[in-house]
């Protein structure tokens, strides 16, 4: 932050609720507002170049998600701090935000003076999440400790995504019907299997193949 001041930047596909959240801050001297984004790419994009302390991050958007959004952000800018936006406090969907790196979420019916706490005290370092999400942590480390160890996943360096995207390329998948599984864009599938490719050194889609079957991936081919 500079000069205590904290640099904001919002995401949503919304245009008249970025426009009131933007409102809530022009008379708040410790937080600047310092870019809106109306997609995940764009976000992505405007985060590497505004560098925001904070970014308010819609939950669902259209070709790609803000929980996907958020942890390619957080790959590039780690001290960055998440506040997701969602309609309902669902769970698993703010869990899922939780173990991307996100720090915590605002209803989008909050009143200004919750957005304002909320969006101040992750500045300042606090992780904040509902009952419900903290009920599923504590799950998720019960079972975790209850369960054998689990064998080492494949290719670590690749994202959750991107280890869906690998299988279904060593299945024998093409980009479209990958697209259709996930109900992602193909331009969001190439995105992913250009990082792919570069992730695993390989240059094309068979090298790809040949190196995810050695892992045991693909193994539902059709």
């Amino acid at each position: 932050m500079t000069d205590n001041v904290i640099r904001l930047l919002i995401v949503d596909d919304h245009t008249l609720f970025r426009e009131g959240l933007h409102a809530i801050f022009l008379a708040v001297d410790d937080i600047e507002v310092v870019g809106e984004a109306a997609s995940a790419e764009e976000a992505v994009q405007q985060a590497g170049v505004l560098k925001p302390d904070v970014i308010l991050m819609d939950i669902q958007m259209g070709e790609m998600n803000g929980i996907e959004a958020s942890e390619r952000i957080l790959r590039l800018l780690p001290q960055t701090r998440i506040i997701m936006l969602t309609m309902m406090d669902d769970s698993d969907s703010l869990f899922a935000a939780m173990v991307v790196g996100a720090r915590s979420y605002v209803l989008k019916g909050a009143d200004k003076s919750e957005v304002l706490r909320t969006i101040r005290a992750v500045a300042a370092g606090e992780v904040l999440f509902g009952a419900a999400v903290a009920n599923r942590v504590t799950d998720y480390f019960r079972r975790l400790g209850s369960a054998p160890a689990a064998p080492a996943a494949p290719f670590p360096e690749l994202s959750e995504r991107e280890l869906e995207i690998l299988e279904r390329i060593a299945r024998g998948l093409n980009n479209h019907e990958i697209a259709a599984e996930l109900s992602i864009t193909v331009k969001t599938v190439s995105n992913h299997i250009s990082n792919i490719f570069s992730k695993l050194q390989v240059a094309d889609r068979a090298q790809a193949i040949v190196k995810a079957r050695d892992a045991g991936l693909g193994k539902g081919s059709r």
